[in-house]
């Protein structure tokens, strides 16, 4: 284990244990929270157990599970950690194991238990009430969401009949490929991720780019190089078809000016970053394409500063910082969140961790002298602040940051991660509570990424949504996801530097 990862889990066991605590796990169709209950082993290294109630409503094993939860709180000796799903399915909903169907859009309560159920990889699940809905089938015969199999089995509902908390209890396959998982190191999991992510660049898009900044921090720049070539020599125009998208995907050639010095591609950093300005050479009012997205906050914001660097031109730089003072006024909630669009005020998840992200690329390419740069400091810090109360406890931000049972979000993770990290290193924010969340957001991206590369809950690509509603039941990705994986090799790079 490198002293790093040491670290980072010395930090998380400094948390105080949860006794009998109560949390979020996801929502019901009609929205009705979800919530799960947890009561920590007395001693380390303990087995985890899971007890399910309420699968058809608020009925007798609903009580029954909430009664065992309370009886086992009050031992003085506990051989397992406890977690506890008492109302899974609190309007009596049609249940399917494994779920099939948009999660969490369709069969939603089907959804949240089983990805919840497989994230937590207990090493045994006790189900009370005569019909299971096949969850225990299911369970005992299937990976669950993508980790392995958990042996589980009918619970009569009374507590003396807990005698399974007592006794041996072995790993489960879920839980072995947990440990896996989360004994790689950030160039680990980058690694192989990278055998899967980055191995084109036929869209010139910011997915793919970051994704290539990952492989450039990993040593594969040739490689890299002659991804891009195309677009360095004339035969395909970076510029085809603009869009936000594709001027973020200009940072590759960022990356690729600064490690090379080759001037071409400097020359395409400007090339984009001159779409800000007018044909006299006056600022416009924002960055094209930015559809008054926070996301915009990094596509638009970031490259021109970028060119700002690489030309010293200090135009580039007040632009950037005009841009970013455009999307403040349309989209910065008085919370210190960012609404994602002024349609609505939902704070979309991967729409603040887009803030996030480019207030902390921004702040790197800046001059500390330049006018602006007291204010982007102040905003990166408020913006800090103001996510790091809304992490849950599995170390994750909602895809909803400020809505409990909003489902949490792998890209938004990721992407605030880096930049909490981006942060400590360059001395913009300090203290224990930040590193605590780098640690534990660390653990949940590694938790949730398979050696092939998918992972648990990205969400799907967003648009102009007109509803909180609309936000919430954004489709939840359980499986491959460029972005995601992007994302994940961004965050683990950054923590190799």
């Amino acid at each position: 284990m490198n002293a790093l990862m040491l670290a980072w889990l010395c930090c998380l066991a400094a948390v105080p244990a949860f006794a009998a605590g109560t949390f979020d796990i996801g929502l019901a169709t009609d929205g009705t929270r979800i919530d799960a209950m947890e009561v920590a082993a007395s001693g380390t290294a303990a087995p985890t157990v899971v007890l399910v109630g309420g699968l058809h409503g608020n009925d007798s094993s609903a009580a029954a599970v909430r009664a065992a939860v309370a009886a086992y709180g009050r031992r003085s000796r506990r051989p397992v950690n406890l977690l506890a799903v008492p109302l899974a399915n609190p309007d009596g909903a049609t249940l399917e194991f494994p779920p099939t169907g948009v999660a969490y859009r369709e069969h939603a309560e089907s959804h949240v238990l089983w990805r919840w159920l497989g994230v937590q990889a207990p090493d045994m699940v006790l189900v009370a009430g005569e019909d299971d809905a096949g969850l225990i089938e299911a369970l005992s015969t299937h990976k669950v969401a993508d980790m392995g199999s958990i042996p589980a089995r009918h619970w009569s509902g009374r507590t003396a009949d807990l005698k399974a908390l007592d006794g041996p209890i072995a790993e489960s396959a879920a839980h072995l490929e947990l440990e896996h998982r989360r004994a790689r190191s950030p160039r680990q999991l980058a690694e192989r991720l990278a055998a899967r992510y980055g191995r084109d660049f036929n869209q010139p898009w910011y997915i793919g780019a970051i994704a290539l900044i990952a492989r450039v921090r990993l040593g594969d720049i040739t490689d890299v190089k002659g991804l891009v070539e195309p677009y360095v020599d004339g035969t395909r125009d970076s510029l085809a078809h603009p869009s936000a998208l594709v001027m973020a995907g200009h940072i590759i050639f960022t990356e690729l000016a600064r490690r090379t010095g080759d001037p071409r591609y400097s020359a395409l950093v400007r090339r984009v970053a001159d779409l800000a300005f007018d044909s006299s050479g006056q600022m416009l009012e924002a960055v094209p394409y930015n559809g008054q997205f926070s996301d915009s906050v990094f596509m638009g914001t970031v490259i021109v500063a970028q060119a700002g660097s690489l030309t010293a031109d200090r135009r580039y730089y007040d632009m950037a910082y005009r841009h970013l003072l455009f999307m403040e006024k349309l989209d910065l909630r008085p919370d210190g969140l960012y609404r994602h669009q002024p349609a609505t005020d939902a704070a979309w998840g991967r729409g603040n961790a887009f803030a996030a992200l480019g207030l902390a690329m921004l702040l790197s390419e800046l001059p500390h002298d330049h006018p602006g740069y007291a204010h982007v400091l102040h905003s990166y810090r408020n913006l800090m602040a103001a996510l790091l109360p809304l992490q849950t406890r599995d170390g994750l931000w909602r895809n909803v940051v400020d809505y409990p049972g909003a489902y949490p979000e792998f890209s938004a993770t990721a992407m605030i991660g880096f930049a909490l990290q981006h942060g400590l290193a360059n001395g913009w924010i300090a203290g224990p509570e930040y590193r605590r969340a780098v640690g534990h957001a660390w653990v949940a991206v590694n938790s949730r990424t398979s050696d092939d590369g998918t992972f648990i809950d990205v969400c799907e690509s967003t648009a102009r949504m007109t509803s909180l509603a609309q936000y919430l039941q954004r489709a939840a990705i359980l499986g491959p996801d460029a972005r995601g994986g992007a994302m994940a090799m961004l965050f683990a790079t950054e923590l190799m530097q």
